[in-house]
């Protein structure tokens, strides 16, 4: 029996969005799908509005905006009035209002100055509040790939999202988890609103997979795949209840859904942290 506090999102950051993808997440039982404004070279809204717009209200539907497209290649805004523009260009886009916006990476554009720095998340952050309360999207959150320099700046004074995203997994450093945790502790969610992503740090072919047993962290590791173990290992690192996770086949999403069923061996993950984080401190001497 699948685990109840945990959920899987079909992420679509490498995914062609081709419409069997779709079904067969649906066909699973998934029924959440992640997106960003900036995905498949800016035109991802308009293609999956375009090959399963009739799928798009089955599905809970989050996207991301904090890139826009440059001269030369992406850039990165948290410009207010920039990022309330990309809203509404991402419920025209989709043909929906998404029921969850995320600020994509703020971190990208803070420049070290603390004050500065904070007033410039505070206004983001205010922007994605005042398009939630406006209706053009049922809620929204911080999606961050390094938490870290937003330890220093989140408080209860600035607006708080209703999830953070971050990355999860045996791959994830000690500094990033640490940092995720700091964060959402800052904005007092707790592990039924901070989201998970990029599980297998960008893929489950990578030689790593092949070195390590993921098993170690589960009470029976022996039932399911490395892959399976990884992934299910990476609802505690750090403690997430959801993960949103890409992939070109519906059958690596439904061998990912078997995992939900195996238990973590928590005090095995305790040690775990204990150990990475004390070989960085030695590390960092």
């Amino acid at each position: 029996m699948r685990d109840a506090h945990c959920r899987i999102v079909l992420g679509l950051h490498r995914s062609r969005h081709e419409r069997r993808l779709l079904t067969g997440a649906l066909d699973l039982g998934v029924t959440a799908l992640d997106t960003s404004s900036n995905y498949l070279g800016f035109r991802s809204h308009e293609v999956l509005a375009r090959v399963a717009g009739d799928l798009l209200p089955r599905f809970t539907l989050s996207t991301k905006v904090g890139y826009f497209p440059g001269a030369d290649r992406a850039e990165h805004s948290l410009d207010p009035a920039r990022l309330h523009v990309a809203v509404e260009q991402a419920v025209k886009g989709l043909g929906r209002e998404p029921d969850l916006i995320f600020l994509h990476n703020p971190e990208h554009t803070l420049t070290g100055a603390a004050s500065r720095d904070r007033y410039a998340l505070a206004q983001a952050c205010a922007a994605l509040d005042v398009a939630a309360s406006k209706g053009l999207c049922g809620a929204w959150g911080v999606a961050s790939w390094d938490p870290t320099p937003l330890v220093d700046l989140v408080d209860v004074a600035l607006p708080r999202p209703s999830v953070l995203m971050v990355r999860a997994g045996l791959l994830v450093g000690t500094r990033t988890l640490d940092a995720a945790d700091a964060v959402a502790a800052a904005w007092g969610l707790g592990s039924d609103r901070v989201w998970g992503m990029s599980p297998f740090g960008g893929s489950t072919r990578a030689p790593v997979w092949d070195r390590i047993n993921p098993g170690v962290f589960l009470r029976s590791g022996d039932h399911v795949t490395r892959v399976q173990a990884a992934f299910r290992a990476a609802y505690d690192l750090p403690k997430v209840s959801t993960i949103a996770v890409g992939t070109e086949e519906p059958a690596h999403l439904g061998e990912l859904l078997g995992a939900l069923a195996s238990k973590v061996d928590e005090r095995a993950v305790r040690e775990y942290r204990d150990l990475i984080r004390s070989r960085s401190r030695d590390q960092s001497a």
